[in-house]
């Protein structure tokens, strides 16, 4: 296998190479390591299932969102709005089929049983390599280019028009073809943007402002996020879209066509989807 020559242009069909070995890796890591941490997360949040906003925060204090068991029933509560949950959050079956009075279900947490201890020590080990892995990441894509060429969008990409014209395009299921496919579109672009430099940002630095080790090393962390307690909210609200993001990215691969766009972030070869006329032929 080859790349194909530069007096060539790529066109539909061909299989070239789309995405770095660095790229890839750290894909794979990131997201074990974000899985490991949400699933973790979770079963911490389980521990005391309520979000305040400011320094403080317990049984009795107003709670902006709560996950919990009311009588029979599971509720999800956000602000003054009340939602049934029952058999996913708040009340559901435990690992023995039995009633499980936790928020999150237990085949969503690790461990799938109840245990704060154990869900603390897998959160701060898969912590401390998130802590590492995204900045030599970032180093690593600014070295080789990666940012500036592929992530970094231009003035005329940010334009309304431009945004609004793949907005309607991806709504339509009208992905690009032929070379055209090897660039990132600029709502890939802002979406990467948003996890590289605003969401995992904030997930770690929101969450070293609630370890107790940082507080008292870095008091002022705290401060800035608005005390322990809306750091947690934070903390918690960036997983939310991590989450989101994870969501949308896993339907964009599946309709654009799983096997190439894995095939691609495994091996780096990609095969340059067709356009529409070319497939008819």
């Amino acid at each position: 296998m080859a790349e194909r020559a530069k007096d060539f242009p790529a066109k539909g069909g061909d299989l070239v190479r789309r995405h770095r070995l660095a790229t890839r890796i750290w894909h794979w890591a990131n997201a074990a390591i974000l899985a490991v941490m949400l699933m973790s997360g979770l079963m911490i949040f389980n521990a005391h299932p309520h979000l305040y906003w400011g320094q403080y925060g317990a049984n009795f204090d107003h709670a902006w969102l709560g996950i919990e068991a009311v009588g029979d029933h599971g509720t999800l509560r956000i602000g003054q709005v009340t939602l049934p949950t029952t058999g996913v959050l708040g009340l559901s079956r435990g690992p023995d089929g039995g009633r499980w009075d936790y928020a999150f279900p237990p085949w969503i947490t690790i461990p799938s049983h109840y245990s704060l201890a154990d869900a603390r020590i897998w959160h701060f080990a898969f912590a401390v390599l998130l802590i590492v892995s995204w900045p030599l990441y970032l180093a690593v894509s600014l070295a080789n280019g990666h940012l500036r060429g592929d992530l970094l969008p231009t003035r005329a990409e940010l334009g309304p028009r431009h945004i609004w014209h793949d907005i309607t395009r991806h709504a339509r299921l009208r992905f690009p073809t032929g070379a055209a496919a090897l660039r990132y579109n600029i709502l890939q672009k802002l979406a990467y943007g948003a996890v590289l430099f605003v969401l995992l940002p904030l997930v770690i630095l929101t969450g070293l402002a609630m370890a107790p080790g940082m507080d008292a090393a870095w008091p002022w962390l705290t401060v800035v996020f608005g005390g322990r307690q809306s750091a947690r909210s934070i903390h918690f609200l960036m997983m939310a879209a991590l989450l989101g993001f994870f969501l949308v990215h896993i339907a964009m691969v599946v309709l654009a066509g799983p096997v190439n766009e894995l095939r691609a972030m495994i091996t780096g070869w990609y095969r340059l989807p067709r356009a529409r006329k070319d497939r008819r032929g």
